[in-house]
């Protein structure tokens, strides 16, 4: 957001403010009830639009990117890397952003999804990565998240010895989480939004997959004395590596921040719409895609935003959240995949 909109968010945690920063966008995305879908449950569901961040058909990893390429600025870089999924929004996210900054994207992409048809492999992300100029390279290491990084090492090892100045955006655990940073200020934003509204939820639900949105959400949330719930819904992992995922990274971005009391008994994940994997679809999930869209015109992908809301209709399924609770869902965007996915949907 603007800087002017950053400093009521600062206002409320000025630790975030000893980090460097790129300016992304220009204001906070809306809450908005999710009013037909809360009338077919008899559920009140509001949502956060983080689909509505701009660059590129947006999504929520804008936010992440505001931190990293801060920190690439601030040390001269004229390059970006990055690795992710074929598929991946953050990648294609990332090359916007460092287009936008006047950066060079390059970029690896992964083969981690058993899917090879001609549009996974050339639509949707892939083809507005073309479109934005990328360089693309391809690794074929499946889900080896280390090897993935290693690969991304080595060609900006290529690029310094042509003269280049890359910045490398790994997404392994040996790695400083600093895209959480923006979701840190991500819950700023929705506990005054919240608070404004007098509509506080009683719990988030949230995709959990590389951990950054979920690990600062839930930081951000426990710094400025929120004890909201926060549910990430497992979209690459099973609960119990999950888990153990997002403790290392919310301890991380605690330290990050000077020190911040999260307990282990906040960390809620849930795996049961997980099945067959990550990228897959499957019938809970195309089952919550069909409903947002025909209830509400909400536009879900079958990756992250898709999984995530058939994940919080199996809590409440399953009675994990209460009947009476007030749910919020923060939509991560991901829409360009849904053309990747046209076969299943």
């Amino acid at each position: 957001m603007t800087d002017a909109g950053f400093d009521r968010v600062l206002r409320r945690l000025p630790a975030l403010g000893r980090f460097a920063r790129a300016p992304l966008f220009v204001q906070p995305t809306p809450l908005e009830p999710l009013t037909s879908v809360s009338r077919t449950l008899g559920q009140p569901i509001g949502i956060k639009r983080d689909d509505l961040l701009p660059l590129a058909m947006g999504g929520n990893k804008v936010r992440q990117l505001e931190f990293y390429l801060g920190r690439a600025l601030a040390e001269k870089a004229d390059t970006v890397l990055i690795t992710g999924a074929v598929q991946s929004n953050f990648v294609r996210l990332c090359a916007a952003a460092a287009r936008k900054l006047g950066l060079r994207p390059v970029v690896q992409l992964e083969n981690r999804v058993p899917k090879d048809d001609a549009a996974y492999n050339s639509s949707g992300n892939v083809l507005l990565l073309k479109l934005l100029g990328a360089e693309v390279h391809y690794f074929d290491g499946g889900e080896d998240e280390a090897a993935a990084d290693i690969s991304l090492d080595r060609i900006a090892a290529d690029l310094r010895s042509e003269g280049a100045r890359p910045y490398v955006i790994h997404l392994g655990l040996d790695h400083a989480p600093i895209g959480a940073l923006g979701y840190v200020a991500a819950a700023v934003e929705t506990f005054e939004q919240a608070s404004a509204a007098q509509n506080m939820p009683d719990c988030v639900v949230v995709p959990s997959g590389s951990g950054l949105t979920h690990a600062g959400f839930l930081v951000g949330a426990r710094a400025i004395g929120w004890s909201v719930p926060v549910i990430g819904i497992c979209v690459r992992r099973g609960a119990q590596a999950q888990r153990s995922r997002i403790s290392a990274r919310a301890r991380e971005v605690a330290d990050m921040l000077g020190g911040v009391d999260v307990k282990d008994s906040d960390i809620e994940v849930d795996d049961t719409v997980l099945a067959p994997g990550y990228g897959q679809m499957n019938a809970q999930v195309q089952s919550a895609i069909s409903l947002c869209a025909q209830s509400d015109a909400i536009l879900l992908d079958p990756v992250y935003s898709g999984r995530a809301f058939a994940g919080l209709l199996r809590c409440i399924n399953d009675g994990k959240i209460g009947p009476l609770d007030r749910v919020l869902f923060v939509h991560t965007g991901g829409t360009p995949a849904i053309f990747a996915y046209g076969t299943e949907l």
